[in-house]
């Protein structure tokens, strides 16, 4: 999910390409690997009340509720027609998962309503202006205590991820992951103990994980 401005870009920027997300990412990237590792870092329990921002067709949403059956999980994207597609997987698995749609820079939430927001692929959609919103979107919903669990594009740590990065950085809003900025961004959002906890070569360059904790009380 994302948006240029006011402009709301779908999925591969056109709607006659949603189809072929799932197919796409799961050839070109190691999306199995990579959600897993996203979930087991949020260490979810049971009761917990978990997000997944810009679910698209609900890979990660399937996910979570999966491994932690006991927790409620919701899906939130901006695409209508790609929640369609994420609707009728989740009603094939056969899993009380509640998808809603909405953006990720305006909530539709109170505040502390979440112990645990997770996003995949979803921060380099947004300019940098919307990646900031997010931020204080994700912080607000979440309760004290509760935690940003983040894989998405990041600053290249080899020589190969460094050459893909000069033409990725050029592709929507990359380049401010490329330049490593999302940590410095949530920081600034009022997150604490925010960190790299690893990061992955691929054919678009270096995916990163990080994590992030919105403190027990505010100053």
């Amino acid at each position: 999910m994302g948006r240029k401005g006011d402009k709301y870009i779908p999925a591969f920027r056109f709607r006659w390409l949603t189809r072929f997300f799932d197919p796409f990412i799961r050839w070109t990237m190691p999306e199995a690997a990579l959600k897993r590792q996203l979930v087991e870092q949020a260490q979810i329990r049971p009761g917990h009340r978990v997000l997944d921002l810009g679910c698209g067709t609900a890979t990660l949403t399937v996910l979570i509720k999966r491994l932690h059956p006991g927790a409620e999980v919701v899906g939130l994207d901006g695409d209508q027609e790609i929640l369609e597609i994420a609707r009728a997987k989740v009603a094939r698995a056969g899993l009380d998962i509640a998808l809603e749609q909405g953006m990720a820079f305006a909530l539709p939430y109170p505040v502390s309503s979440f112990d645990r927001v997770l996003s995949s692929m979803v921060f380099h959609h947004l300019a940098r202006e919307n990646k900031a919103r997010t931020l204080q979107e994700v912080f607000r919903v979440l309760r004290p205590g509760g935690e940003l669990h983040v894989v998405d594009f990041g600053r290249p740590h080899n020589a190969l991820t460094g050459l893909i990065s000069l033409v990725m950085r050029r592709l929507e809003e990359t380049s401010d992951n490329i330049k490593g900025l999302l940590p410095e961004m949530m920081r600034r959002a009022g997150f604490e103990e925010v960190g790299e906890a690893a990061r992955h070569t691929t054919v678009f360059g270096t995916i990163c994980l990080y994590r992030a904790r919105r403190p027990l009380s505010l100053p």
